[in-house]
């Protein structure tokens, strides 16, 4: 059995594979996605807790470049772009020790090594080594494929452990040396080369950023990127089919486990490097990547209304007593979820294995996460103040064989998460660029 040719078919529903497939449909191109599950939208869905529908994967974005903000006015959300509130994020290291994230940073790394903020986290010792970088040759440690030994060469071992080391892990759910560097901070070895200081060149990428905050939000939000591209999707004859698994695929067709084989132009693999593995044949054990979980709590506690942490925390490893790796204060940090929560906070705490068990309970979860944002926040919270729990389960990056975007197969277009890394801006940038490709092709 097969499918009349197509212009493209992605295999995929999460946002890399709406994206393109949004794009190359607008364009007036014969597109099929293929989702295998019941839901398009992939790790960016929505949940009610407590009453309150909130994001149940990412709840904002980075700004440079202006990729998802540009998306998000496409698809009728522009005026609906918020930022945080101003108070920022604070970090908690091993000791115990908790403060404010210097606001000079990028994913961690200081553009100024001898300010009083990144002072307080490192230590004076810490800081002049990092100086050290403002008289290092530009060319050291430019060559680093991975952000942590490009850190570590540059600033030192503090900067690093104590600073980059939580950022990151809390935002990509991956070590510094296990990341990298052109993935999560394009630009930034160039910067440094041209700029002969790490510190230099981080401050400079955040000049050419968009005014304000690193980072930016949707209200009500950013799952309704993916209900506008959904939209989208209908509007420009997108045939988008739910339940339907790709068996194999070459750089011309796809072959379903249905036995339907639909014949494309091009072929774009829009899964997770685990998912992507498994169809390339690799073995690939279901929780071979490791779990992350997040723990959503709607609670009734003023002690919480001075945001004691500011927008949320993120914690060192190794710090003695708490789980979780970040919390988000999601009620200070976002004003229409304030407005929603009505006098309660949200908390968002996000762990990754083995620091919770997949066998864990709900319970366990909860309490779990009520012990944690106690000791992050320094506010006793009870479990009889509290109105809501969800628990949300994703599978962390797998970056084991064929996850990397290495050409399993030969013409095959790669988008996604294991090839852009995790973040929604570089997701986009990827997905959109790769569309672009696809149309710059005469069509057949």
């Amino acid at each position: 059995m097969s499918t009349t040719g197509v212009d493209a078919v992605v295999i995929g529903g999460g946002v890399a594979g709406l994206v393109v497939a949004r794009d190359l449909g607008k364009a007036g191109r014969r597109v099929i996605l293929l989702e295998a599950s019941e839901r398009l939208g992939g790790e960016v869905r929505r949940h009610t807790v407590g009453g309150i529908d909130l994001d149940a994967g990412a709840e904002s974005f980075a700004t440079r470049g202006d990729t998802v903000q540009m998306l998000a006015t496409q698809v009728g959300l522009g005026s609906e772009i918020v930022l945080p509130d101003p108070r920022g994020a604070w970090v908690i290291e091993p000791d115990g020790h908790a403060f404010p994230l210097p606001k000079t940073g990028l994913l961690g790394i200081p553009g100024t090594a001898m300010s009083r903020d990144v002072i307080d986290v490192v230590g004076t010792a810490g800081a002049l080594r990092a100086e050290l970088d403002s008289l290092l040759p530009g060319p050291v440690g430019a060559k680093e494929q991975k952000l942590g030994p490009l850190v570590r060469r540059r600033m030192g071992r503090a900067v690093l452990d104590k600073l980059v080391t939580p950022v990151v892990l809390g935002v990509h759910s991956a070590h510094p040396d296990d990341l990298d560097v052109d993935r999560v901070a394009p630009g930034l070895r160039a910067a440094l080369l041209h700029q002969n200081s790490l510190a230099r060149a981080v401050t400079a990428l955040r000049e050419k950023a968009s005014a304000g905050s690193a980072v930016a939000g949707i209200r009500g939000g950013i799952v309704r990127l993916v209900d506008e591209l959904v939209a989208d999707l209908e509007t420009y004859g997108v045939d988008v089919r739910l339940g339907a698994r790709a068996a194999s695929y070459d750089a011309a067709s796809v072959t379903l486990t249905s036995g339907e084989r639909i014949a494309a132009d091009h072929v774009v693999v829009a899964l997770g490097g685990g998912d992507a593995a498994r169809l390339d044949g690799a073995a690939v054990a279901p929780d071979a990547a490791g779990l992350i979980t997040l723990a959503t709590l709607v609670v009734r506690e003023p002690a919480l209304d001075a945001a004691p942490r500011g927008t949320g925390v993120l914690v060192a490893p190794g710090a003695t007593g708490i789980r979780a790796k970040a919390l988000t204060h999601a009620s200070i940090k976002w004003q229409w979820i304030a407005e929603r929560a009505e006098g309660r906070h949200v908390l968002r705490l996000s762990y990754s294995s083995p620091a919770l068990d997949r066998s864990a309970t709900d319970t366990e979860v909860r309490d779990a996460a009520l012990a944690d944002a106690s000791t992050i926040l320094g506010v006793p919270v009870g479990a009889d103040r509290v109105d809501g729990f969800a628990r949300v389960e994703w599978n962390a990056p797998f970056r084991g064989a064929g996850s990397t975007g290495s050409e399993v197969v030969p013409g095959v277009i790669r988008v996604g998460g294991s090839i852009s890394g995790r973040g929604l801006a570089g997701v986009v940038a990827g997905a959109r660029q790769a569309a672009l490709g696809i149309l710059s092709t005469p069509e057949a």
